[in-house]
């Protein structure tokens, strides 16, 4: 029977949530036979690898695929999604965190979207205090950026179409800045993105974040994805910002010192305009490229 949907998984030091997961995503699709379950140990030195192996035996359509050393989730999620036989791809985590009993809602949500994300919105939501103010900031930040009502910006659990995923793979990255990438790629592309509310459950291990590292890169991250999109809304704010400055130092300058500074006033028009330039070029280059594309497309 053909494949229909592919839930991708990648694992990394998981052996106290993994076995529970995978059981829960099994009773999920029950007696179901077109979907696989993909799981990628992403060189775990725990007994993970070891239990995914006792559970293959019951379990004939748990694949395993292995990395030998520890190459980041992004880089397991792109592994899975490649090896992926279903045209339909739900991802999750092997921590025990999040429902799986949410993920036919999910599927059933691509009927009217590009992709379905469980964000952690639900009246039951563990998420640790101390990570929850970057969180929102973050949320915010790329709110801003994407022009975009994002719900959860990294939520673990999402479906979507593997061509969807495939068109953006030269974007995302090999570490947790995936789900983020992904996100806010679908948004300022302009496809259609669903948030369905679920609960969070506590983690079974010890998280792999780096709260401090990990954060900064998310924030440098949307920066460069809306870039890649919208290059003359990054550079067309840069312009203002400055052109607004030259406006208010030239004003300033006469009102208090009875002249205009025009070093200053010179350097800020000229750096507000250099960047104005930059942006309509990268927005030219884009255009192009989106043409080229759509054509590749159709051909």
């Amino acid at each position: 029977m053909k494949i229909q949907t592919s839930v991708v998984i990648p694992c990394f030091n998981e052996a106290l949530g993994v076995n529970k997961t995978l059981n829960e995503i099994f009773d999920v699709f029950n007696s179901q036979k077109d979907f696989e379950v993909i799981i990628i140990d992403d060189g775990s030195t725990d007994e993970t690898l070891a239990q995914l192996h006792k559970i293959a035996l019951e379990r004939p359509r748990l694949k395993i695929l292995q990395n030998n050393t520890n190459k980041g989730y992004g880089a397991s999620l792109k592994k899975g999604i490649l090896a992926a036989k279903g045209d339909f791809v739900v991802i999750t985590d092997a921590d025990g965190t999040y429902p799986s009993e949410e993920i036919p809602n999910l599927l059933d949500l691509l009927e009217t979207c590009d992709m379905s994300v469980g964000a952690r919105i639900g009246p039951d939501v563990n998420i640790p205090l101390i990570r929850r103010p970057a969180k929102w900031v973050l949320l915010c930040y790329a709110r801003w950026m994407a022009r975009a009502d994002i719900k959860d910006l990294n939520s673990g659990l999402r479906a979507f179409r593997k061509a969807d995923a495939l068109q953006f793979f030269h974007l995302l990255p090999q570490g947790f800045s995936f789900t983020s990438t992904i996100t806010l790629a679908m948004h300022i592309d302009g496809l259609n993105v669903i948030y369905h509310p679920i609960d969070y459950r506590k983690r079974l291990g010890k998280s792999s974040i780096r709260p401090i590292h990990d954060t900064l890169a998310f924030f440098t991250l949307v920066l460069k994805t809306t870039m890649y999109f919208r290059p003359l809304q990054v550079f067309g704010s840069l312009s203002v910002f400055f052109l607004v400055t030259s406006l208010l130092v030239g004003i300033s300058g006469k009102l208090y010192l009875g002249t205009v500074p025009d070093v200053a006033t010179v350097s800020l028009v000229s750096t507000g305009l250099i960047f104005l330039g930059l942006g309509l070029i990268g927005d030219l280059i884009n255009t192009s490229f989106r043409i080229l594309r759509s054509q590749g497309k159709s051909d």
